[in-house]
């Protein structure tokens, strides 16, 4: 099977701000990334003039601007008039008729990376159900961000081969796909953890040793049972598999025995073994 193309970083960033202009229902929404201590605003939905497109905000400089700058989301319910903010972009922001605005930067490591707007043409209340909305889209796009950052951190450690791969690299390899299962675990966006399952996928695939046996398997492991099962080809425990996925130890206990059951294994090592020849671990 072919695996998926990976989305760009602008790709993420395209959709995090179609999905702020649907699910906070506001009708404009934009946003770019930070580079050189300015954001560059790369995506836009519902503009009604070419205003937006390209506006380049500087640190400190504007609504956006204090949002990167002090790292946390910053509103103006009447931009125009507003005394919090300089007016440098007046002409982009009032031209293309926006009253109310929203900043939310995207938070990678604490570091703000960029930033999502959201507004409106016209002086509006800016319920708290909206501003959630907003800072969960934000979070979700920086998770992912860090997400692909680390992965592709690992992966430069690799050999383009798996063939004779020294046998610590690969189990750095299977702990960053145990790490990633337990980030997308807690992703609440299905979009996200299909995109995250996606890198899983590639990982699985690049330790998989060249020419190695692998059988078919008519067998469907649930989520949380390749989860349990990714930590105890680390040599985790019950407990301690307990705790790095926030279960209960008689919960593990009982999905290993379920995902060893669906392997036709009688101990976790060869579960672990046949689910790897399967290609479900890596």
């Amino acid at each position: 099977m072919a695996t998926p193309t990976p989305l760009s970083d602008s790709d993420l960033l395209a959709y995090a701000v179609e999905d702020l202009a649907t699910r906070t229902g506001l009708p404009v929404a934009f946003g770019g990334f930070e580079r050189a201590d300015a954001v560059e605003v790369t995506s836009v939905v519902g503009n009604r003039t070419p205003h937006l497109s390209g506006l380049v905000v500087h640190a400190s400089r504007g609504l956006g601007g204090r949002a990167l700058v002090e790292r946390r989301p910053r509103l103006a319910l009447d931009y125009r008039s507003s005394r919090n903010i300089t007016h440098d972009y007046d002409r982009a922001i009032l031209g293309e008729g926006i009253s109310t605005l929203f900043a939310v930067p995207v938070l990678v490591a604490g570091r703000a990376r960029g930033v999502l707007y959201c507004g409106s043409w016209s002086p509006s209340p800016f319920g708290e159900s909206t501003a959630r909305m907003a800072l969960q889209i934000a979070s979700d796009l920086a998770t992912e961000l860090r997400v692909r950052e680390e992965v592709q951190r690992r992966l430069t450690l690799a050999p383009a081969s798996t063939s004779g791969v020294d046998p610590v690299l690969r189990e750095h390899l299977r702990d960053t796909y145990a790490q990633l299962r337990r980030i997308a675990a807690d992703v609440p966006d299905a979009a996200i953890r299909r995109r995250l399952a996606e890198i899983e996928q590639r990982l699985a695939d690049l330790t998989r040793e060249d020419g190695a046996a692998t059988e078919t398997l008519d067998v469907k492991l649930s989520p949380r049972e390749i989860d349990v099962l990714a930590c105890a080809a680390l040599g985790q425990t019950n407990a301690e598999i307990a705790v790095a996925l926030g279960l209960r130890e008689g919960t593990v206990k009982s999905y290993l025995q379920s995902a060893m059951a669906k392997l036709d294994t009688g101990t976790r090592h060869a579960a672990v073994t046949r689910a790897r020849r399967a290609g479900l671990l890596p």
